[in-house]
């Protein structure tokens, strides 16, 4: 099965200390302008998805969604969440420890594509909202 996002191990390892400090967690990438391209890490219940928010699966078990017009450019990508030095300056939980979530990617091979056309579009906020998530 083809994945629409995974994590670098050390990026794992962060979000293994921010649940541990916080609990459940959320990601977020919007797609608007300085931070709001980077993936936004906060608690679960502290960030609210939209109807038009794209569900692209879990990393370290916690959602990660996407702005619809974020992902319109970013579909035909599987997404690597790694983590970096560096300070952002959103509210993502992982900024007090020094370092930033940063997106990478890579295109998706044609036999993956067409996995993913199989499969249909992800899932969007209206039919997978943040509380139902793991």
């Amino acid at each position: 099965m083809v994945e629409r996002v995974t994590a670098t191990a050390d990026a794992l390892a962060m979000i293994e200390k921010l649940m541990g400090i916080h609990g459940p967690l959320l990601f977020h990438q919007s797609g608007g302008c300085c931070d709001g391209s980077a993936p936004m890490c906060y608690p679960r219940g502290d960030f609210r998805v939209g109807a038009q928010d794209v569900y692209l699966g879990e990393i370290g078990g916690q959602p990660f969604y996407m702005g619809a017009a974020q992902f319109d450019y970013w579909q035909h990508t599987h997404l690597i969440i790694d983590m970096v030095p560096g300070r952002g300056s959103g509210f993502s939980l992982e900024a007090p420890e020094g370092v930033r979530f940063l997106t990478r990617s890579r295109v998706y091979s044609d036999a993956e594509y067409k996995e993913l056309e199989k499969i249909g579009p992800p899932p969007t906020g209206a039919e997978r909202p943040a509380t139902a998530a793991a």
